[in-house]
């Protein structure tokens, strides 16, 4: 008991036996102090301590978020003024972007508050090393700026930042949920949650709100719409007819800060956007289950469209003060025949032994069919992290059981065990917009023994001049062209040997976490999957009357009377055709019974070839692939060529030429080679170069970066296939 206790009880003779007790000798007791010491009280300020604005700011970070903003940012730089409450907040991709926002901030607000007049005195923070540093020293010293510090795991002392966090973080929560709004828009949700606050909250002590403190009048909030409620956005950036539609629809997302405009995600376009033309519907929140049901309907037609993206920038900067670098937009054309993207909602999140579980189900369409992750993953931790890579994970995973690829037994004793590795990429389309977010277990196949774990390796893949031959035939016989994917098709194949493989990170079976995996089907990685592959694929055609070639091993035919089926393999991509559209359906029925079909649709890009299909003949062109390749050895601003080399110049051996790096010679050569493929212009010129691999000189490199300044300025060239084009086969020779 304390002192002051066993006073009272003497006092008012509450025991009997306790001896009088003198003068308390020492305040402190030492072992009291180390077994009840608590921390001490920060009591509230009831007062104002500071006079005017700039003369306090307090400053913290938040972070890092689970789910990344579409910006690709997980940290929040807020920054609060002690005497109006004014908040500012910034988005960060890592911590050492700090002060690089504090530096921004600083310039900003003293302009804005004239800096003759007014300067920031002091600035406080807690002792994290994105504050404490050299750089940030030097920076304040230079402008006179006193920095404060709260002591150490004592966040009190900077109070004011950390209460403005928790409003912040529990506006931004309440806005996403009242209206499934998806997470990765939580940006947008705090930046509106920060405008907000600065115009309706009452600086604590005053009847004035924190806008009218700062900038001396009082806010209007007439414009003030829902977070997250269904808005029209005038199209006025597009070429319309005349029945075209006005207006996209969207979702309120924020206010503009450097303009009178709102901020919207366009469903048709999705991409962020302002524009000061738009009408809401704020009374058609989607706060109950049936007005859910009728915009993200599983029977929604949204569902089945073909995703060809166009490329589409934003140039706002609230989220981090950075551009969204390139956001995907989807093609408003009609979705061709047939056009289906497999996303079951069973098929979302699924039981794997019961392994890595995502924080909730996205049932919500726009979740996993409108957004993906724009960064690759270079680890499983930083995967694990980010739900659309969970989503990404957990489908391939969900092949595996759907195809019965493994078996989940005890480790074997004397068997080698291959181990396993999580693959993540970004799918593109033929402008290079991210369409969708792949994870691919693959075996650790390079421990793989031979002789024991696989026997025979090689399987056949269609050449591009297959491909182009094939282009020739479908204009000859004036047919249109498809093209179909079998998803994760190495695990249809099957396997001769007996194969074991570990658990894979993220999703060990917590019940037995040192079993492994017996194979029974082939996995990614596997030296023999390609081959089980193919081998299961020409099986199954050859039992439904489709016969191989005999010379291309990939080309497989259907003849019924004078109808023609044909179609070309290439690993899982198949393109096909016909000179009657019912065998068309027919072979994807037959396809979609045995495998499962991720796309089926009009053939439009194949192999890096954007293949355009009209009616009165085919364009192919590698467009894409030659703005990167003259963009990747940096010649985009190089003057453009007429043509692809000199004619007065004859390249030669050059023996008493310099010499240049081989490895960029032959990159570039290499390169080009695939460019040719649609670019016969080029042919020639790059055959002639491709000569000199051994010992390129400096002519060499410059007639090649000719080649490069050429492409360049005829990146749209290509060959047109015409419907007109002469069964006949022709041959051209030199004159030797």
């Amino acid at each position: 008991m304390n002192f002051r206790d066993l006073r009272t009880l003497g006092k008012f003779n509450c025991v009997r036996g306790l001896p009088k007790l003198g003068k308390k000798a020492n305040g402190i007791c030492g072992p009291c102090q180390q077994g009840k010491q608590t921390k001490s009280m920060h009591k509230k300020s009831k007062y104002l301590t500071t006079k005017e604005p700039l003369e306090l700011l307090h400053m913290d970070l938040m972070g890092p978020m689970q789910t990344e903003s579409l910006g690709g940012k997980r940290y929040i730089f807020v920054c609060v003024d002690d005497f109006s409450r004014f908040t500012w907040t910034y988005f960060l991709r890592e911590k050492s972007e700090t002060f690089d926002k504090f530096k921004m901030l600083c310039n900003k607000i003293q302009n804005e508050m004239n800096s003759n007049i007014k300067s920031i005195k002091r600035i406080r923070s807690d002792h994290g090393r994105e504050f404490e540093n050299a750089t940030f020293e030097t920076f304040c010293n230079g402008l006179g700026i006193s920095h404060e510090f709260s002591a150490p795991r004592t966040p009190q002392q900077n109070g004011v930042v950390e209460r403005k966090n928790r409003v912040l973080q529990e506006m931004a929560r309440v806005m996403l949920l009242s209206n499934n709004v998806p997470r990765n828009l939580w940006a947008e949700a705090i930046n509106t949650a920060c405008y907000i606050g600065n115009r309706v909250f009452l600086r604590p002590g005053t009847r004035n709100t924190s806008y009218e403190l700062w900038k001396g009048k009082r806010p209007n909030v007439s414009y003030f719409h829902t977070f997250g409620s269904k808005c029209y956005i005038l199209n006025d950036r597009d070429q319309l007819g005349k029945f075209d539609a006005k207006s996209d629809e969207g979702i309120f997302i924020g206010y503009a800060l450097n303009s009178r405009a709102y901020r919207v995600f366009n469903l048709k376009t999705l991409s962020v956007m302002e524009s000061s033309n738009v009408v809401f519907d704020d009374t058609r929140l989607k706060s109950n289950d049936h007005e859910e049901e009728v915009i993200f309907s599983d029977d929604s037609p949204l569902e089945e469209v073909v995703v060809s993206p166009n490329v589409g920038t934003s140039n706002v900067n609230n989220d981090g003060t950075q551009p969204i670098d390139r956001v995907p937009l989807l093609d408003s054309k009609e979705p061709a025949p047939w056009v289906r993207k497999l996303h079951d909602k069973e098929d979302i999140i699924g039981e794997v032994n019961e392994g890595v579980r995502t924080r909730r189900q996205l049932a919500n369409l726009i979740s996993y069919t409108c957004y993906t992750s724009q960064i690759e993953p270079k680890k499983v931790e930083e995967a694990l992290n980010d739900e659309f890579w969970v989503l990404a994970m957990q489908e391939e995973l969900n092949q595996f059981e759907r195809n019965e690829v493994w078996t989940l037994v005890p480790r074997p004793k004397t068997t080698n065990v291959i181990g396993t590795k999580w693959i993540f990429r970004n799918k593109s389309d033929e402008d290079g917009n991210i369409v969708r977010n792949k994870a691919r277990l693959v075996a650790q196949g390079y421990s793989q023994i031979e002789g024991i774990d696989f026997e025979e390796t090689f399987a056949p893949v269609a050449r591009l001049e297959s491909i182009r031959l094939l282009l020739s035939i479908s204009c000859v016989h004036k047919f249109k062209l498809h093209q179909m994917d079998v998803k994760s098709a190495f695990l249809n194949g099957f396997l001769q040997e007996e194969v074991f493989v570990e658990q894979p990170k993220g999703f060990v079976d917590a019940h037995h976490p040192n079993h492994v995996y017996r194979l029974k089907k082939a996995l990614y990685g596997l030296k023999q999957a390609p081959r089980a592959w193919y081998e299961r694929l020409t099986q199954f055609l050859v039992d439904n009357n489709y016969s191989r070639g005999s010379v291309d091993k990939t080309l497989f035919i259907k003849r019924d009377n004078d109808e023609l089926f044909i179609a070309q393999i290439y690993v899982d991509d198949i393109v096909f055709g016909s000179t009657n559209n019912t065998k068309v359906q027919q072979f994807v029925d037959v396809m979609s019974l045995e495998f499962e079909m991720s796309l089926v649709g009009e053939l439009s890009y194949f192999l890096g070839l954007q293949i355009r299909q009209m009616h009165d003949g085919i364009f192919i062109t590698q467009a894409k692939y030659a703005k990167n390749l003259v963009k990747k050895f940096g010649l985009e601003k190089a003057k453009h060529c007429d043509t692809p080399m000199s004619t007065t110049l004859k390249l030669s051996k050059d023996a008493s030429g310099k010499s240049v790096e081989q490895t960029l010679y032959r990159g570039m050569i290499g390169s080009l080679l695939y460019l040719t493929a649609s670019r016969p212009d080029i042919s020639f010129s790059v055959g002639v170069c491709a000569r000199y691999l051994a010992d390129p000189k400096e002519s060499h490199l410059s007639s090649v970066k000719r080649i490069i300044r050429y492409v360049n300025g005829t990146s749209n060239y290509g060959i047109w296939y015409s419907f007109d084009t002469n069964a006949s086969l022709l041959g051209f020779s030199d004159a030797d």
